[in-house]
């Protein structure tokens, strides 16, 4: 079982710090096409955390790539589709995630009073995943010394709010695990249902395939 669970006061700590590691691997080559080399094992959290970030980091810049306004039509659908995919795998992971949680909090009595959260853990942990990649590439940005210096200012400022923010949602996180482990909270998930992507649901994929 994952070690994340020692202390929820620092959980979102070591959360980010695999997000962190995913960034930076992910940057050493910059490359869409780079594959990904999970350094956690398999089955455990810390796995399909470092994977969600991972995905992020390549659909960050798939969605940069698809904005070059020069860029060839047929390469902007082959984007297009890609971003599908990770969108996709990125629902798919986050999903997984949360089962961990579920099968994590089995047994763990829940208190007649106990509410439900608006978003699940594994989804907060998503939009951390969001934050540390937003962080990461607008730290870039005040870097950048070709850059004017209301552009710096400007980044500077945008900066210290996503920080806040890391904060912010870090804490409500761990408040978040906290509460479920003492039954305060009822951890209860409800799928995504994706349709887009499902040749039984999507009339467009489903009409096509008549022919």
């Amino acid at each position: 079982m994952s070690t994340l669970f020692n202390n929820f006061s620092v959980f979102s700590d070591n959360v980010q710090a695999i997000y962190g590691r995913a960034i930076e691997d992910y940057h050493v080559a910059d490359s869409i096409e780079t594959a990904v080399e999970n350094p956690f094992p398999v089955g455990e959290l810390e796995h399909l955390l470092y994977l969600k970030c991972w995905i992020d980091n390549v659909q960050w810049h798939v969605e940069d790539a698809i904005r070059d306004p020069h860029i060839d039509a047929t390469d902007a659908l082959k984007l297009k589709r890609r971003i599908d995919q990770l969108n996709q795998e990125r629902t798919n992971t986050v999903e997984y995630i949360d089962d961990y949680f579920l099968h994590y909090y089995t047994g763990v009595p829940v208190m007649p009073y106990a509410r439900v959260n608006t978003e699940s853990p594994a989804w907060a942990l998503d939009r951390l995943s969001i934050l540390c990649l937003k962080i990461y590439h607008m730290n870039a940005e005040v870097q950048r010394t070709e850059a004017s210096p209301d552009h710096i200012h400007r980044c500077r400022n945008k900066l210290a709010t996503l920080r806040l923010q890391q904060i912010d949602l870090s804490v409500s996180i761990n408040e978040l695990l906290l509460d479920i482990s003492k039954g305060n909270k009822q951890m209860k998930v409800y799928r995504q249902m994706k349709m887009y992507n499902d040749e039984n649901l999507n009339p467009v994929l489903y009409n096509t395939s008549k022919f």
